[in-house]
């Protein structure tokens, strides 16, 4: 099935409104975008025109989706809370505004047998032009030598105060060539503003800092910080002090639910 840009913008429309209520963003990509720019083990096994979509949680999200998870319906031990959360809002809204239609949904935390992860979110952010993924290769004469530095994105509202949750793949749906990828905003541009950003991520990234690298328009609250900065073995101990308790029937043995931790992530 082929989509015009207008078709793509009206589909993107629907998604976005339904997760913005529950503080997410969405922007489309095609998976060429996507694959251009990673090795063929890394790439999706499908078609360069099918259409793709980017979901973000913004600073609101812990508020207006999760909390109020948490309240309603609660979580199992077995998972990171969060990704409970964001995968149930993602695949409701999904499943009500593309009713029928097959969509392969693929979120950060999951990983193919392979160990690898489903989709590279930072690079798929990047390519949509959500966010801007600086790595040290964007630093011009780096000061690091030899020494690997990982690269973080920057969203030109939120700064470092979002995280890429998902991607929607619409295997069956063909974007036309009037799509074309933009370029995601620059919002560090000088190189020692990149140095600082790399090396506040690499080596400070408790601390927060490398978040406010541009004025952000909303950052976490402190309930949030607080999670966000509580060990991933010790958060269900956290929501218990909040009022909130897991789902008995769902509750492994303790040696189960201390082997599922994984590590958090916001």
């Amino acid at each position: 099935m082929a989509a015009s840009t207008a078709n793509v913008e009206g589909k993107t429309a629907l998604l976005k409104d339904s997760l913005a209520k529950v503080g997410f963003e969405v922007y489309p990509l095609k998976v060429g975008w996507y694959n251009s720019v990673l090795p063929l083990s890394l790439r999706l096994a499908y078609p360069d025109d099918s259409l793709a979509l980017v979901v973000l949680s913004t600073p609101a999200m812990f508020e207006q989706a999760f909390l109020p998870f948490m309240e309603e319906r609660g979580c199992q031990k077995l998972s990171d809370p969060i990704d409970q959360c964001v995968k149930h809002c993602v695949s409701s809204a999904v499943s009500e505004c593309f009713p029928g239609q097959e969509v392969d949904v693929r979120y950060d935390y999951e990983l193919l047998p392979s160990r690898k992860p489903k989709f590279l979110a930072q690079t798929a952010a990047h390519v949509s032009g959500a966010a801007f993924y600086y790595q040290q290769s964007d630093v011009r004469d780096h000061p690091w030598g030899e020494k690997k530095m990982f690269g973080v994105c920057v969203h030109p509202r939120f700064g470092g105060w979002f995280a890429i949750r998902a991607l929607l793949v619409f295997g069956g749906v063909m974007v036309d060539s009037e799509m074309v990828p933009p370029d995601p905003p620059d919002c560090v541009p000088s190189r020692e503003g990149r140095i600082q950003l790399l090396e506040a991520f690499n080596f400070h990234w408790q601390d927060w800092s490398y978040r406010d690298i541009v004025h952000p328009v909303q950052i976490y609250s402190q309930k949030q910080k607080d999670y966000f900065s509580t060990p991933p073995a010790q958060r269900f101990a956290l929501l218990k002090t909040w009022g909130f308790l897991p789902r008995e029937s769902d509750q492994p043995d303790s040696t189960s639910a201390a082997q599922s931790q994984v590590t958090g992530h916001g």
